[in-house]
This record gives C-alpha cells, structure tokens and sequence, in this order.
C-alpha cells in the first residue's frame, strides 16, 4: 500500500498512520527468518468488536454453567443449558455438528483429556473434575474458553492438578508480549507444569480464532523460548494447554472417534482463555 491509502484494516485512517509501522517491523523480523503472521491473521478493529461481542455471550455461557454444575446431574444437562443460553443470547454453539460433533459443548471427565461428548447416562458425582469447553458463533464471529469444574470435595491430586493448570495458563498469559514468540508461551507453560512432575500433551493445542472456529496458528505448548510465530498486534488465538498427571501420550475413543483419554488413565486438566494481542500488552477475551 502507499502511506497515503486508506488502511487496509478499515479503520479510516491512512495507512502511514495505522499499519505501515506494524508491517515494516513485521516484515524485519521475516528478514532475520522468523515466523511473521499473514495479514489475514491480524484482526481488524471492526471484526475485533464483533468477535468480542461473542465473547461476552460464551463468558454468560460459562457463568451459566458455573452457577448450576452439581453432583448428580448428568452431562446432558450441561449440554441443555449451554444450547438453551447460547440461543437465547442470538447465537449458536460453534460444536454443534462442527466436522460431526453431536453436541453443543465438550464435558471431559477426570482421564477425559478433551472432545468428552454429553450423555444423560454420564452423571457427576462427588469427587469429579470436569473441563467444560464452550464455543460460541455469534453472526459469524467465534469466541472459545474453558473452565475446570471440582464436583463437591475432591480428593488431593484432582486439587492439585487443577491448580497447577490454572497456575500455568496464568504464567502463560504473563509471558505473552507484543513482539514476542508463541514459544515463550510455551515455555512457561511446560516449566511449570514439569516442574510440578506434570507433562502436557504435544499434539493438541491451542489455535487462531475469531472468523472460523480454528484459523492458523497451531498453539503448541512444548515448544522452546523465542520460537514459533511473531505476536502481532491484531492476532487472537488461545491459550489451553492440556495438562496430564502421567504420561502426555492419549487414545481416541473408537466408538465416538471424538473422546480423547490419558494413555494410563492418569487425570488430565485444562483450562482456556482466548486472547488478544495489543500493541501495548495482551487482551483477554474470554476465560
């Protein structure tokens, strides 16, 4: 673009006054071999209201459930109020029937490391943990998180487990900086989990978001300091490592082909946040 255009992002400033640094730094950091965003990466202001629109529906979403997850309820019933909330509010559960899923929202148990399906035979019970992951699409615009959920009085290593989890999505978020690299996300992540005697799963991970359901980049958590992409302002992806009390390799559910289970039967925790980056620090969507 010439410094004089109209920015590309939509923004109604000229591009010499809106884009034209960020992309020139970009393009530096490409010249040293790095990996830069493409510029349909970087959201525009227009489409970052939007998807934080959808956001604050898949945060009511989630508040809904926190308010009445309980011992004895089935994870249909999750299911029912995450559709039932999700509709009301104009929008539509981004799972449902995405590549085949048959519900509105993952509910994984204990060994469950994520994709858990609803059923009204799974019923809680005293002792569980339970990830309940919430998408939203809201008039195209898709926001993600998810919660760990104690049912009643769990035992140490469920405590343990999850406050770690928490620990490291908390010192991931600290380590994401303007110009940074995704790696340094990873980092601390892994740190602390293996420093806990906790691995993380390598082959699932977090990933873009925001005008599909799971746009580039592939958020890995294994990965060293100072690797990976750029962090651009206007890129929005997750942050949701999946952490395991034994070994990080998993199986597949053959019946369902979705349910994804620790390989010793170990328990597994996640939790998700969805974030932004800004040229003055990192913004979280949802959480």
């Amino acid at each position: 673009m010439e410094r004089n255009d109209l920015c590309w992002c939509g923004s109604g400033k000229k591009y010499k006054k809106c884009h034209m640094a960020i992309e020139e730094k970009m393009k530096l950091h490409a010249e040293k071999g790095e990996i830069v965003p493409k510029r349909k990466l970087l959201k525009t202001p227009f489409q970052i209201e939007k998807i934080k629109e959808s956001a604050a529906v898949n945060t009511a979403v989630l508040d809904a459930v926190a308010e009445q997850i309980h011992a004895g309820m089935s994870t249909e019933d999750i299911d029912k109020i995450v559709y039932d909330v999700t509709v009301k509010h104009g929008a539509v559960p981004a799972p449902l029937h995405f590549e085949g899923f048959p519900k509105s929202v993952c509910t994984s148990i204990n060994n469950e490391i994520c994709h858990g399906i609803p059923d009204e035979n799974i019923i809680l019970k005293e002792g569980d943990i339970i990830n309940v992951d919430v998408s939203t699409n809201l008039k195209g615009y898709f926001s993600d998180a998810s919660r760990m959920f104690k049912i009643g009085q769990v035992s140490e290593e469920a405590e343990r487990i999850v406050r770690v989890t928490e620990e490291c999505v908390n010192l991931g978020l600290a380590a994401a900086k303007p110009w940074g690299h995704l790696g340094d996300i990873a980092d601390a992540i892994n740190t602390h989990a293996q420093a806990n005697g906790y691995t993380i799963v390598e082959d699932i991970g977090g990933h873009g978001i925001g005008l599909r359901f799971h746009e580039e980049p592939f958020v890995s958590y294994v990965t060293p300091k100072g690797s990976e992409m750029l962090l651009v302002p206007g890129m929005m992806f997750t942050i949701e490592p999946m952490i395991n009390e034994g070994s990080p390799d998993f199986y597949v559910d053959e019946e369902n082909d979705w349910t994804v289970y620790t390989i010793d039967d170990g328990l597994s925790a996640q939790i998700e946040y969805m974030v932004l980056v800004k040229e003055d620090g990192i913004e979280v969507l949802t959480k």
